[in-house]
């Protein structure tokens, strides 16, 4: 698949979108959950703080004793990540355990009484401390002076908790992923699924099995069916003009060739026998591409316009061979057909007719004694076969080659064949060349690329 493919583009597209909006959300998700632990660390600590105030008291000397410490054992394992301090203007400090021989690094700054005051500072064995601290009067002895009281925790748990989080969170993600682009790839099949079907259709029309676009499409392609649908009934206009100008051109000659072929006729009369001659080879001349122009515009708009098409061939082959055995030529001949079941060819009757009337009368023409012509319901051809000379394998090739012109190979039918050649051209069929099991000439008409199958299967 390359990059050309729209498939391939809209599913890396929607990948692409999937992969940064799993980035954002699981950032933003780590982010807030950081934030969580922080908050809920944070209110653990104002209470610890106010069980602390609680306890603070004064001895009998006016200094300061916490006597009910937080219960919480981390306050008493030394740097545990949990800690608190106490401290009044007289530059008295207390402090928990936890703290061991360091106390905490407070900023220097005047809070109101009861007012909280968060920070972050940094703490023991380089670790980054959140402290809620207020400040709060205390009778000490006969006075009343502030007390600083702090309670920190190690930030070290937020990122801890946050990076098991990212974890847990990143597999979370990457399944969710998996899904999504799974999910990406099947909405864009379903979304793609019209153009396939206005493919097939395109394909149809194409091989004449339907005339137009079918037109129960989703919204977004209707137009376009339109205007394809537009298009071909614009081409089939076309096509029909030029097939009647064709035609009107072939047979506005006609008359002028049968009265050159009478001249023709009266100069022989006189003697001028020469002169007839050359002015006849230039009126078969004419008369060969009148016919042959005539017979390709008639099979080019009839292949165009044969949606459907299928013709018997028993019936059409015997006509053929009714009035072919009325010739005199084609008197001393046996024709014979071998036939399996009812066999139909998706060609238009009247190019039909015009294919195997010329294969017969080239047949008839050059048999000694037998014409056989056959096919099979099973298999999509037509043979021709005669018991005359045949065609040598080289001649077979040339016979065939566009340009060369088949009635001087020798008498009769070489404008047969480039006919023949070119209506089957218009439906997609071919005419193959072989050697006849009765020692002549067998002339095989099928669909293109039968060959190729042909010799595979030999």
């Amino acid at each position: 698949m390359s990059w050309g493919s729209l498939r391939l583009r809209l599913v890396a597209g929607g990948l692409v979108a999937i992969l940064v909006a799993l980035t954002i959300a699981g950032a933003g998700l780590t982010l807030l959950f950081e934030r969580h632990v922080a908050r809920t660390i944070g209110e653990d600590l104002d209470v610890y703080l106010k069980q602390l105030v609680a306890g603070i008291d004064a001895d009998a000397q006016g200094r300061l004793v916490v006597g009910r410490p937080p219960a919480d054992p981390r306050f008493a394992d030394p740097l545990s990540g949990l800690y608190w301090q106490v401290s009044d203007d007289g530059g008295q400090v207390l402090r928990s355990r936890s703290l061991w021989d360091t106390a905490l690094d407070l900023p220097r700054d005047e809070p109101s009484p009861r007012e909280l005051h968060r920070h972050v500072i940094p703490g023991p064995a380089d670790a980054r401390l959140l402290v809620s601290e207020r400040r709060v009067m205390l009778t000490l002895g006969d006075r009343r002076a502030p007390v600083r009281v702090a309670v920190a925790a190690d930030l070290a748990r937020v990122s801890a908790a946050a990076s098991h989080f990212a974890r847990d969170l990143a597999l979370a993600l990457g399944v969710l992923g998996l899904v999504l682009a799974a999910a990406t790839s099947i909405q864009v099949g379903l979304g793609l699924r019209p153009l396939d079907a206005l493919r097939r259709g395109v394909a149809d029309v194409r091989s004449g099995q339907r005339k137009h676009l079918p037109v129960e499409v989703p919204t977004e392609v209707k137009p376009l069916v339109e205007e394809v649908n537009s298009l071909i009934d614009a081409q089939e206009r076309e096509i029909e003009r030029s097939r009647s100008r064709a035609a009107d051109l072939a047979h506005g000659l006609k008359t002028p060739l049968a009265a050159l072929a009478a001249d023709v006729a009266l100069l022989r009369q006189r003697g001028e026998k020469e002169v007839a001659q050359a002015i006849e080879a230039v009126g078969e001349t004419m008369s060969r591409h009148v016919d042959r122009e005539l017979a390709r515009a008639r099979a080019r708009g009839t292949a165009r316009l044969r949606g459907g098409i299928s013709t018997p061939l028993r019936p059409l082959v015997q006509s053929l061979i009714l009035t072919l055995a009325r010739t005199p030529a084609a008197q001393r001949l046996d024709f014979k057909t071998c036939m399996t079941g009812e066999p139909s060819v998706p060609l238009d009757r009247t190019d039909l007719a015009e294919v195997l009337g010329n294969l017969l009368e080239n047949a008839a023409r050059h048999a000694k004694s037998e014409v056989r012509i056959g096919s099979d319901v099973a298999k999509p051809a037509i043979t021709v076969e005669d018991d005359g000379p045949g065609i040598a394998p080289a001649e077979r090739s040339r016979v065939l080659e566009r340009g060369v012109r088949l009635d001087e190979r020798g008498e009769g039918a070489g404008l047969g064949l480039a006919i023949v050649q070119d209506v089957l051209s218009a439906y997609g069929w071919q005419l193959i060349l072989a050697e006849s099991e009765l020692g002549g000439l067998q002339a095989i008409v099928a669909p293109e690329g039968s060959r190729d199958r042909m010799a595979a299967a030999d």
